[in-house]
């Protein structure tokens, strides 16, 4: 009877601690990255996997070799893996060259992972033409000031623009209404950097977007 109490004792024991310890653990964090090299153009992704979902967020950190990075960033975390895609490419303008890391916190835990982004002939239009090209679609800015964008904030090996656009000729700028489809396609990232910037010169070669007030008189 003694050993059967002192048995029952024991098995209690190691439920009660093993119990014990998973309700009071610490829970884990770690990050997956989709790859550790990136050049320009490209997105930065990764994922969150923690071993359990506590209810707070993963607050996030990027900065690169000398220091400098980002303010705190707050990222719900709903599941086990939770995916962490970049909505802004990397350009050459914003993003030196360099190692850069990722220094996550959630619920107690900390990790960190790196990843390098390396030089490329890679060039991407700027994110700032975004907001342009969708105020254009929806008429709210005229053709000529699109262009003017264009040429201004993207590299002329993308854009090339065969004359200059100042405020006297801006509004003698038309583009046809059917190109508006090009520019939804690659806003919505139907087509990359390089097919909307081929289709738009291409365009412009052949005079379709131009000075066609001008182009009429000269007729």
């Amino acid at each position: 009877m003694v050993t059967e109490i002192a048995y029952l004792s024991v098995i209690f024991a190691i439920s009660f601690t093993m119990f014990f310890s998973s309700a009071y653990a610490e829970p884990t964090v770690s990050i997956i990255m989709e790859k550790t090299t990136y050049q320009y153009c490209e997105k930065l992704f990764y994922t969150i996997e923690v071993s359990e979902v506590t209810g707070d967020p993963a607050i996030i950190h990027i900065k690169d070799e000398s220091g400098k990075g980002s303010s705190a960033i707050p990222i719900a975390i709903t599941d086990l893996q939770n995916p962490i895609p970049s909505l802004i490419p990397f350009e050459a303008d914003i993003f030196p060259l360099g190692k850069y890391f990722i220094d996550v916190q959630y619920s107690g835990a900390t990790t960190s992972a790196k990843f390098e982004l390396i030089d490329s002939d890679s060039i991407c239009i700027p994110e700032l033409i975004k907001p342009i090209m969708a105020n254009w679609l929806s008429g709210n800015i005229s053709d000529g000031f699109l262009l003017d964008a264009l040429q201004k904030y993207v590299d002329t090996q993308l854009f090339n623009i065969p004359f200059e656009i100042n405020e006297k000729n801006v509004y003698e700028i038309k583009i046809p209404e059917w190109v508006k489809n090009i520019g939804y396609w690659w806003l919505e990232g139907i087509i990359s950097d390089d097919d909307f910037s081929n289709a738009m010169n291409n365009l412009l070669e052949r005079n379709i977007i131009g000075f066609t007030i001008e182009m009429k008189n000269e007729i």
